[in-house]
């Protein structure tokens, strides 16, 4: 006598004699990244970074089947205004069940002697400070959220400058935005690698910022020395300063960038974020939501706005049958 393994069609129930067997993954893999914030507006080149938005990844997260998960997506924070001067807003929270990703902080404005609104805003990632040259103080960067797990990274700090004055960058999920130096704007901060897309899925779905064979996320914006001295914006969609690419990249949660004035002095907008949910490929028993991409290995759930991802009743159910002969 040998053992036949069989696959059990849908609706198929098992006679007198036969066993089965069964494998149970209900758990996924998730990256949840927060809208970036914007840069600060009304003095130009000088105002800070945004900074980026928060960055979460985990495995092993468990779900229930036959239940619905909202998707909240975060959206970019605008930058600060022309008149009257001011900082960047934050970005928006990305949510996927538990797991909450902060927006990116705003970039304080530049040239104003309140180092209250030259100073970034806390954040996912922080904003960076804007420089003034004069005697005031310059404006700070601000922390990222550390609770209840790292997300980012702080802003860099503006500069007080005789000639020329310069912005701190905004932080980045892999590291913080430097400070204004006398030649040039902080540089905002590199955010963090994910592998959970290709870069050819990735750039399909125009999600992150693919550099070389990687896929980055949650860069931090720049900021420029006044007059003269632009800064780029770090890896993972964050927005360089000069005209036309002081805006957040979408889908990537970046911050903005401070802008040259041309042809205004508003800030940078933050980048919307993005939620992407993966889970091992079983078969059929799959969820629903997003954009759906099936690989050999895994299936892959990318929301770039507010959705739903929802298991059915099978979901991570794999059962096979056993018959004596």
């Amino acid at each position: 006598m040998g053992i036949r393994r069989l696959g059990r069609p849908a609706g198929y129930n098992y006679p007198i004699g036969l066993s089965s067997t069964s494998t149970s993954n209900t758990v996924v893999d998730y990256l949840v990244v927060a809208g970036g914030g914007g840069s600060g507006g009304g003095e130009g080149l000088r105002c800070g970074g945004g900074g980026a938005g928060g960055f979460r990844v985990g495995s092993g997260f468990s779900v229930a089947i036959s239940t619905p998960y909202s998707i909240l997506v975060g959206s970019g924070g605008p930058g600060g205004p022309e008149a009257p001067v001011g900082k960047g807003t934050n970005g928006s929270n990305s949510i996927f069940s538990t797991i909450h990703s902060q927006g990116g902080g705003g970039g304080g404005t530049g040239g104003q002697p309140d180092v209250g609104i030259m100073s970034g805003n806390f954040g996912g990632s922080g904003g960076g400070g804007g420089g003034i040259g004069n005697s005031n103080p310059a404006g700070l960067g601000a922390s990222a959220n550390t609770s209840p797990v790292s997300q980012g990274s702080s802003g860099g700090n503006g500069t007080n400058l005789p000639n020329g004055n310069a912005g701190g960058g905004g932080g980045g999920a892999g590291a913080s935005g430097t400070n204004g130096s006398p030649s040039s704007g902080g540089v905002g901060g590199d955010g963090l690698t994910n592998s959970f897309l290709t870069t050819t899925l990735a750039t399909s779905l125009s999600v992150g910022q693919v550099s070389g064979p990687a896929v980055y996320f949650s860069g931090g914006g720049g900021s420029g020395r006044d007059p003269t001295g632009r800064a780029n914006g770090g890896l993972g969609g964050g927005g360089h300063s000069p005209n036309p690419l002081d805006n957040g990249i979408q889908n990537s949660g970046g911050g903005g960038g401070s802008t040259p004035g041309t042809p205004s002095y508003l800030g940078g907008n933050g980048g919307k974020g993005v939620v992407i949910i993966r889970y091992a490929n079983l078969g059929s028993n799959t969820a629903t939501g997003g954009t759906i991409t099936t690989t050999p290995s895994y299936v892959i759930h990318t929301f770039t706005g507010d959705g739903t991802f929802a298991t059915n009743a099978n979901f991570g159910l794999d059962i096979s049958g056993y018959s004596i002969n």
